[in-house]
């Protein structure tokens, strides 16, 4: 166990039953136990192979590599259409993720074995996302915010594709853009 990360395991959650088992059910399995991206994150050498994360609903084990595991018993989720390579083992409650025990270190160990062996999946490049019409528009017109654009790292940039590509209409993608120059210009992601 990790004291940095003790505070996701106490504070109270309706999920805190279920990250307690979670996290038992990780250490067992040898990992290293982390705090990466304010979670906790369970690594082999220096590969991240799963992370607990709660949401409103369920909370899950994350699989960095999860596309790559064979899923037999059809448990994992894609959380969204543009997640590449993570998938999820969700759960509803403590008593769930109690009775699946031998079934969800199976696809710990499977994940486990896959980074060993050297397996990654294969991402799309930032390069092959369309750059919605809008905003290519905007970065004809402004040189430096292209120079800006493209000294951003590949990540930042696929988030702004994506958002910037998501709405339906063409007077919300413009208002988004509108609005994210200055921070392209400043060099900054979505979120920074």
């Amino acid at each position: 166990m990790n004291p940095t990360v003790d505070f996701y395991f106490n504070k109270p959650t309706k999920w805190q039953a279920a990250y307690l088992a979670l996290r038992t059910l990780l250490l067992d399995c040898r990992l290293i136990e982390e705090l990466k991206w304010g979670c906790p994150c369970y690594t082999a050498g220096k590969s991240n192979i799963v992370l607990i994360h709660g949401f409103k609903d369920y909370c899950a084990l994350l699989f960095m590599q999860g596309a790559l595991l064979k899923d037999k018993n059809k448990i994992l989720v894609q959380q969204t259409e543009n997640v590449q390579s993570a998938r999820q083992i969700r759960f509803t409650t403590v008593e769930d993720i109690l009775k699946n025990k031998s079934l969800i270190k199976s696809y710990i160990k499977e994940a486990m074995a896959l980074d060993k062996a050297g397996l990654k999946m294969e991402l799309k490049k930032t390069n092959e996302y369309k750059i919605p019409e809008e905003f290519q528009v905007v970065l004809n017109d402004i040189p430096e915010l292209k120079k800006a654009f493209q000294v951003l790292t590949p990540g930042r940039q696929r988030g702004y594709l994506l958002f910037f590509a998501a709405p339906k209409q063409v007077k919300t993608r413009e208002a988004r853009i509108e609005k994210y120059l200055q921070q392209i210009l400043n060099g900054k992601g979505l979120d920074d």
